[in-house]
């Protein structure tokens, strides 16, 4: 399929709009997974995070952005048990979940899509939506009916080679495929990495498809300007610290946050 082919994915609400109704007074939602301060790297002495603190809410879409270099993708592979931590904790509904495996992570309730290699290329889309749950087979049935029902494409490629898929659809397969699980928080490394610009947005309402299911998310994102438009709130990393934090929309009109970190063409109507 080209590259200029947006997947089938049911109509989505991506951007502003899917937050203009929300409820300015409703209170704000508990903390269900957190880091304190943490600091890792991947090789002895050096650093990539030198202090992180971050926080996820309860069905909440959290962006993270930055710089090249910043530590974007390192914190949600610290948090996901794939680099060491030297100091810090990782929370996860008030248990310490620090340097824990990942497959226990993933049987305590969190879900990763790294941003490369994410799909099985040779088998089919079906066959990589097992692997998601290969530990628990008896769910499957009842799985693959609600993960495709939150994306048809995934039950109507079923039997299509995952290869085969453009790059926006084995995003869909690799999303799918950690929603298996039934995870609590789902972290997205660059999800729309290395696709055109319709891909991107076909992308971006997947995601937001997987949040409005009730799914909390942690994204971390190279389109800086649209991972705020559909972010609940976001983080800005610079040298491994959490330099700004604030709404979406609050960041996406600060006028630091643009001129040191998004640049003009970021800019905001309004």
């Amino acid at each position: 399929m080209s590259e200029d082919v947006r997947p089938e994915l049911p109509p989505g609400d991506a951007g502003e709009e899917r937050r203009a109704d929300a409820d300015a007074d409703a209170p704000r939602p508990e903390r269900v997974l957190w880091t304190e301060q943490l600091v890792a790297g991947y090789i002895p002495d050096v650093d990539i995070l030198r202090g992180c603190t971050v926080e996820v809410r309860t069905g909440e879409l959290v962006g993270i952005i930055g710089p090249n270099g910043a530590g974007k993708s390192t914190l949600i592979k610290a948090m996901f048990g794939l680099v060491p931590i030297r100091s810090g904790q990782v929370m996860l509904q008030g248990t310490d979940i620090t340097g824990r495996s990942t497959h226990k992570l993933v049987a305590d309730g969190l879900g990763y899509v790294p941003q490369n290699n994410n799909v099985f290329p040779s088998l089919t889309v079906e066959e990589n939506l097992q692997m998601g749950l290969y530990l628990r087979p008896k769910e499957y049935a009842e799985r693959f009916r609600e993960v495709s029902d939150l994306y048809p494409l995934l039950a109507d490629r079923r039997a299509q080679r995952a290869g085969s898929l453009s790059g926006g659809e084995r995003q869909v397969v690799a999303m799918g495929r950690a929603l298996m699980t039934g995870p609590h928080v789902l972290f997205l490394d660059e999800p729309s990495a290395g696709l055109s610009p319709l891909m991107q947005d076909s992308v971006f309402e997947a995601v937001a498809r997987i949040n409005e299911a009730g799914v909390s998310v942690l994204m971390v994102e190279q389109n800086a300007r649209q991972c705020l438009d559909i972010s609940d709130r976001a983080y800005v990393l610079d040298q491994g610290q959490d330099a700004y934090t604030g709404t979406g929309a609050e960041l996406a009109r600060d006028p630091k946050v643009i001129e040191l970190y998004l640049g003009t063409l970021a800019r905001v109507d309004g």
